[in-house]
């Protein structure tokens, strides 16, 4: 592993990700590779309920890690990964505390409980996501502003205390491609630096994933009808 992100979700991790591999320190594994890769779900929500990770298989195949979860784990991937960079994404605390607070936030309440007992991979990552971030960064007290803009630069503080300076890369992505490049000693590439991810792009998807359930009870009800015709 080449580089890895300290920075909370939210904090430009996508637009960082596709840059990333952009410049060739890819692939990069990101929250939503958990999505992507089934097994990882069950290896993460052993991690948050107290596992040990095993750095080696979930990073098989990749060559950077940003966004939460991997970004609360520095202080061991530090030492896991010794020839590492790291990256501390940092965003105006008042328009991070909105996004966050208007989108992944919501995500543990987002479906239906029968539908996640239904679908237990679903379950388990949502649980994996309240145990790290909002019970286990947050201590269940995100709706409380005060006390997590206390989490938020507390975090920025022990990065930079815990991370050799030339190791690391204090960053905002609207820098653009130059800091990044100069970090990591590559190229500046002729095309624009990537803007993704934004929040009217992730509510959009929520209201797609809002309506799994519905979706679900038509396909449901859809094989019903067809075995009974069948039957008949």
């Amino acid at each position: 592993m080449k580089v890895f992100g300290t920075g909370f979700g939210r904090t430009g991790t996508m637009s960082l990700k596709i840059a990333l591999e952009k410049l060739g320190v890819g692939p990069c594994y990101h929250m939503q590779e958990i999505v992507s890769h089934p097994s990882h779900i069950k290896i993460w929500y052993d991690i948050s309920r107290g596992d040990s990770p095993n750095w080696k298989r979930l990073f098989s195949g990749f060559s950077s890690a940003v966004d939460f979860p991997v970004s609360l784990f520095y202080e061991e991937l530090i030492n896991k990964f010794p020839e590492a960079k790291f990256i501390l994404t940092l965003r105006d605390f008042d328009t991070w505390y909105k996004s966050t607070a208007n989108t992944i936030y919501k995500v543990p309440t987002m479906l239906p409980d029968w539908f996640k007992r239904v679908v237990y991979p679903i379950q388990m990552f949502i649980d994996m996501q309240v145990n790290l971030i909002w019970v286990g960064l947050f201590k269940n007290n995100f709706s409380d502003r005060e006390s997590t803009k206390l989490v938020y630069y507390e975090h920025i503080e022990r990065v930079k205390k815990t991370i050799p300076s030339d190791r690391l890369l204090i960053y905002h992505v609207n820098e653009g491609w130059g800091p990044l490049c100069e970090f990591l000693n590559v190229d500046v590439p002729e095309i624009p630096f990537p803007k993704v991810n934004d929040t009217a792009e992730m509510l959009r998807n929520f209201a797609i994933i809002k309506s799994f359930p519905y979706v679900f009870i038509l396909f449901m009800i859809t094989i019903s009808v067809i075995l009974f015709m069948l039957v008949l």
